[in-house]
């Protein structure tokens, strides 16, 4: 690939939060970006948001748990730019906190078809690009979390599949070797989004009480992001955590 010529990235779950922030900020280090996500109309809205800024976007509704629908991605990403240098596994859910017999087996199920299986048929179709294009290899980055190192209280779906993806990180990482292709994983704390909104008004804790936990604005999820993404592929950051300072996570219980 020609220095000059514009790196290409797959962000999942791209419609909002921290997808949607990194989007923003890959587009302004000069990426070419594929959005991913379940909804159309959000990934509709941020393409028309940046349409006038010489950015080139292609929204692609993509359910990361239907191997046809992610087959579909890639191969949309590959006919309209060449190549992919940059995928970002951040697609993900969780359901409603609740005693651990109590969960559901579909609740169980769409949590790990969502948060693990759709990132591994990512990584899948991701290394058939990246093995075989040239210049070869390319760098992919699996959102994980805090939960990937410590569970909050009533969380085994969620807590199960992020500690899945730093074996998946790992894995990854060994079989892109040879390959050039890197893979690292950001663990993130307590970003400002629609999801940790809650957290203002207070959330468990592991001694049975209820707590406000302090926040960081998502923007800085998204520069860390930007910087894993920056490295040469020579070098990596296989696991970088980025958390508000005050949350509880070490010493957290």
């Amino acid at each position: 690939m020609n220095p000059a010529q514009t790196k290409v990235a797959i962000v999942t779950g791209a419609g909002s939060g921290i997808g949607k922030r990194t989007v923003l900020a890959l587009l302004r280090e000069g990426y070419s970006v594929v959005l991913a996500g379940r909804r159309p109309e959000p990934l509709k809205e941020i393409a028309t948001e940046v349409a006038n800024s010489g950015s080139s976007v292609l929204a692609a509704p993509t359910d990361v748990t239907n191997p046809d629908s992610v087959r579909a991605l890639f191969a949309k990403t590959k006919a309209a730019f060449g190549r992919l240098d940059l995928l970002f596994n951040n697609a993900g859910i969780n359901v409603p906190a609740v005693p651990l017999e109590e969960l559901t087996f579909e609740q169980w199920q769409s949590v790990v078809a969502t948060n693990l299986t759709g990132a591994f048929l990512c990584t899948q179709e991701a290394f058939k690009i990246m093995k075989q294009q040239r210049p070869r290899g390319g760098r992919i980055i699996n959102n994980g979390s805090i939960s990937a190192h410590v569970p909050r209280p009533h969380s085994a779906p969620y807590t199960a599949t992020k500690h899945a993806i730093t074996g998946l990180t790992k894995s990854t990482a060994l079989d892109g070797r040879k390959f050039d292709i890197a893979c690292g994983q950001i663990d993130i704390g307590n970003a400002a989004t629609e999801l940790t909104d809650k957290m203002k008004k207070g959330v468990p804790q592991a001694d049975g009480s209820i707590a406000v936990e302090p926040t960081m604005d998502a923007d800085h999820v998204a520069r860390a992001v930007v910087y894993m993404a920056s490295l040469p592929l020579d070098a990596n950051a296989l696991f970088l955590t980025v958390m508000a300072t005050q949350m509880p996570y070490v010493g957290r219980g």
